[in-house]
């Protein structure tokens, strides 16, 4: 069982920055590849980024290139989202979530965090 918590969510003014962490309970993180998803009032969740265990391997939608970056500390079983650049359409609540393998589909992760929220003003 992996229990997962974010935090770092909180309100930035377009352009600004913000970091996530996901802290994960657990002695086999560095077993799990992680993703981060979003979801917006109204909307789907969607897929931000994710990293392998190792963090040798990283994937980012179309959205975020370039501005968001994913990372991972297995000695501190925790995973960032670097969040660079940030424009009001990234505002959503933000969820981390766990699995064996890396994954843009939410329904191939088994744990999930409770979200954290980050919004943007314009």
């Amino acid at each position: 069982q992996v229990q997962l918590v974010e935090s770092g969510g909180g309100l930035v003014q377009a352009g600004g920055s913000l970091r996530l962490s996901c802290a994960a309970s657990g002695r086999t993180f560095s077993s799990n590849a992680m993703g981060w998803f979003r979801q917006a009032p109204g909307k789907e969740r969607d897929f931000v980024a994710a990293i392998s265990g190792s963090g040798v391997s990283t994937y980012y939608a179309d959205s975020v290139k370039g501005r968001f970056t994913i990372s991972r500390d297995n000695a501190k079983n925790t995973v960032y989202l670097q969040m660079n650049s940030l424009k009001p359409e990234d505002a959503a609540v933000y969820f981390c979530a766990a699995d064996r393998s890396t994954s843009s589909y939410s329904g191939s992760y088994r744990y999930w965090g409770q979200g954290t929220q980050v919004t943007v003003s314009s």
